[in-house]
């Protein structure tokens, strides 16, 4: 199809990402104003503080307390790049083709290992009190949207803890799998638990799923990283 996006990948299988729930060939979220104005506050801060650390709650706050102070015209200039981005989105969501397959529910064994949270979940699990906190009112969605947000804004350098923590998270959790499959394999696996018991934790494992689903295709919207 003319003007489709190409459906390669420089790097691995299709297949793979497609498993992990996402689609690479996916356009970019659209950013909203708010975002570009954070993004303008972190860049400003970076040349004035080059060598400075960023304290993410405060810097957080401190935008949230100036946006709300902007008048129209101040905040006209962010709002004109969320027009311009949004424009984009649409343009290139016009020559967007879904991938066949997508993300299916998966069986969800209840004594294997639980998958690790991505370096984005754990920042949401850090600043989703103090954005409620902020915002009482907020829903969950514009809970969701406001971390993406401010991690969209926040730059590679000071995404590097996160990112250290969950690759950390990740290769104990490929440990910790490889030994379950050796151990059930060997007909050592741990029982099966009672069925109120394992259906109790199939529903919190579904409630957390569904909340980092939730952020995660959020951040898939506001971040292209």
């Amino acid at each position: 199809m003319k003007g489709a996006p190409d459906r390669t990948l420089a790097n691995g299988s299709l297949d793979t990402a497609i498993n992990m729930g996402k689609d690479p060939t996916k356009p970019r979220g659209k950013m909203s104003s708010y975002a570009y104005f954070v993004q303008t506050c972190r860049e400003e801060h970076k040349k004035k503080h080059p060598e400075a650390s960023v304290n993410f709650a405060e810097f957080s706050k401190k935008c949230s307390e100036r946006w709300k102070t902007m008048s129209a015209k101040e905040k006209g200039k962010f709002e004109d790049l969320a027009r311009q981005d949004k424009a984009r989105y649409e343009r290139e969501m016009m020559n967007y083709v879904p991938v066949r397959g997508g993300k299916k529910k998966k069986y969800k064994d209840p004594n294997a290992p639980k998958r690790p949270p991505s370096a984005f979940f754990i920042f949401c699990s850090e600043f989703r009190p103090k954005v409620k906190g902020e915002s009482p009112g907020l829903s969950i969605g514009d809970v969701a949207k406001r971390l993406g947000e401010m991690w969209n804004s926040t730059n590679s350098e000071d995404k590097q803890p996160y990112e250290k923590k969950a690759a950390k998270l990740k290769e104990k959790y490929e440990k910790d799998v490889a030994a379950y499959r050796a151990k059930t394999k060997t007909g050592g696996g741990a029982p099966a638990k009672a069925p109120a018991k394992a259906e109790k934790r199939d529903d919190d494992d579904d409630d957390d799923d569904e909340e980092e689903d939730e952020e995660e295709e959020d951040d898939d919207d506001d971040d292209d990283e």
